[in-house]
């Protein structure tokens, strides 16, 4: 019996630690903790890799050899705005696949699919000159205006899911001469 009262204690301290914790996140509803690059809340809000790389035209193993990957330049942005944009991007240097948005013009990670992507075609404007090459513009430049964590790895995702599917060698993948 002298354990009973033990076993009161340590239940009454569970019902208040977990009510406590229900009322915290009842009061932070739809606005989650900032819990940095990996925050679960954002990741499920953008659409898988897998659903962004698919295409309306049909996709073989062999159509695609290697992926450049180039930088914006511009603070944010997203497909409609590079395609628009008069500043550092000349229109013809805005032709790609995939643009990966960082949070300015575009959710921080958010994966845009252009159309040049969706009917397969390729970019003739590309550092290597290959016709089978996917193109990627990471928004911003690195410098000036720094990439975020979750672009990054968002990227990363990205180019893992290009890999496996069009079996495309990791040293097919091209970034800018002044990352190399």
């Amino acid at each position: 019996m002298s354990k009973q009262p033990r076993v009161v204690k340590v239940l009454a301290a569970l019902l208040v630690s977990m009510t406590t914790g229900a009322i915290v996140l009842m009061v932070l509803g739809n606005n989650p903790p900032s819990a940095g690059a990996f925050c679960l809340s954002a990741y499920y809000q953008l659409d898988s890799v897998d659903r962004v790389i698919r295409s309306q035209t049909a996709q073989t193993p062999n159509r695609w050899k290697s992926i450049e990957i180039f930088f914006s330049g511009t603070p944010g942005g997203n497909v409609r705005r590079l395609i628009g944009t008069r500043g550092q991007i000349a229109a013809a240097d805005v032709k790609c696949h995939f643009v990966v948005c960082n949070g300015k013009g575009g959710e921080d990670g958010e994966i845009q699919a252009t159309g040049e992507w969706q009917a397969q075609r390729s970019i003739s404007r590309s550092w290597k000159g290959a016709e089978q090459n996917i193109r990627i513009c990471l928004i911003g430049d690195g410098v000036a205006v720094p990439f975020t964590d979750y672009q990054l790895k968002r990227l990363q995702m990205l180019l893992e899911a290009l890999c496996g599917k069009f079996h495309i060698l990791a040293d097919s993948v091209y970034l800018p001469s002044d990352c190399e």
